[in-house]
């Protein structure tokens, strides 16, 4: 049995923690940026192919009290890292992060542990030639006020990366972050209608469709511990069959629109890759004319459902005189058009409220990457 941490970005913790019990994890802690849970290794392998949110999975190795170097080499010897890192295993140093502490050099610490575990497994193998050249085994490094945690890294590329996004636009929404606004919205696939009229790369609708038809984020995407001594390969395989054999395609009403006609066509290649292109119908139009588009408006507008968007923010004072303008439109045309619908709407601006004209139900802090947004809610009756 290993105990296992799932990173995930600030503000989502309690999702990730419902998404694991929902897998059937035992969860342990909770904490900020982070969720812990058990499992073997066959939960290794489902966690990585399932999880929706997190940025990845580690494998806790050690936690311990250090306020000097010599406390970090003497604990981080002291874990049996033979136990997962086989003798010519290769285990780089690749995040160190250190909050509050007084092991505040970053390279210090990274060489510290570094000759620590060379050190232990030296003395485990009987040997003083450590090649490196096999699997990879990460190596992750928390100090949270003089509290150290080691980790191995399972997953390799971060879970955002599920494979379908090949080219992005010019403000990606990461899919982590996606698949938590639309697990934070609740979308009622059997009855509801989803729609994002800003909906760029089709980030949002790509995972709302692979959620609703229960595809698996990492189904077609390769893991760092599959070439792990501990893990067998038949364990992936059945994973990866078992998630196969859950795929429900069914019948979808998710709309996406935008005013460019090479990001919807970029949309359309996504969703191609990602295998939902058939739940989900794209077109080109300004947010202004959203609902009046022949053909598509009828099905908008006779609806009832959700709008979930992250439109453009603005960094430079034009493009925040543009997304301002964007937000006023927002507002005449959701409540004009989309009347009995929900909305769910990204964005960093602090002023969005007064633009949009209305105050919203409930607020969420989130992170776009290291972006400080806010989740705007406003809620319709439901039946």
């Amino acid at each position: 049995m290993f105990e296992l941490i799932a990173p995930t970005t600030f503000g989502v913790e309690k999702l990730v923690k419902e998404e694991l019990i929902k897998l059937d994890f035992r969860v342990t802690a909770v904490e900020n940026g982070a969720v812990y849970f058990n499992s073997d290794a066959e939960g290794i392998c489902r966690a990585n192919i399932w999880l929706k949110i997190p940025n990845r999975v580690l494998l806790k190795m050690g936690s311990f009290d250090a306020h000097t170097f010599d406390e970090l080499f003497d604990s981080t010897n002291a874990i049996d890292w033979a136990k997962i890192i086989p003798v010519n295993g290769a285990f780089p140093i690749v995040k160190v992060s250190s909050v509050k502490s007084t092991l505040f050099a970053k390279s210090a610490v990274q060489s510290i542990v570094k000759k620590a575990i060379v050190k232990n497994l030296y003395e485990s193998y009987r040997t003083n030639d450590l090649t490196e050249n096999g699997a990879e085994y990460p190596i992750h490094i928390q100090i949270l006020k003089d509290r150290v945690t080691l980790s191995i890294d399972t997953t390799g590329e971060s879970l955002s990366k599920r494979g379908y996004r090949k080219l992005a636009d010019t403000a990606p929404l990461r899919e982590t972050l996606a698949a938590a606004i639309v697990s934070i919205a609740k979308v009622d696939f059997s009855r509801e209608t989803l729609y994002d009229p800003t909906c760029g790369s089709g980030t949002i609708l790509i995972e709302a469709a692979m959620r609703a038809n229960k595809i698996a984020p990492g189904l077609e995407r390769n893991f760092i511990s599959e070439k792990w001594r501990i893990i067998d390969s038949k364990l992936w395989k059945n994973a990866r069959n078992n998630a196969k054999e859950l795929v429900k395609q069914r019948k979808l009403n998710i709309f996406g629109s935008d005013i460019n006609g090479q990001v919807i066509k970029l949309a359309q290649e996504n969703a191609e890759i990602a295998g939902v292109a058939n739940d989900i119908t794209f077109f080109e139009v300004a947010v202004a004319d959203a609902g009046l588009v022949q053909n598509i408006s009828e099905e908008l507008q006779n609806a009832s459902g959700v709008i979930i968007c992250n439109p453009p923010y603005g960094e430079r004072m034009l493009e925040i005189r543009d997304a301002e303008k964007l937000y006023q439109e927002m507002g005449k045309i959701f409540t004009e058009r989309f009347k009995n619908w929900s909305y769910y709407i990204l964005t960093s601006h602090p002023d969005f409220e007064r633009l949009f004209g209305k105050r919203a139900d409930k607020k969420r802090k989130l992170y776009n990457g290291k972006i400080e947004c806010c989740l705007y809610q406003y809620f319709a009756k439901r039946n």
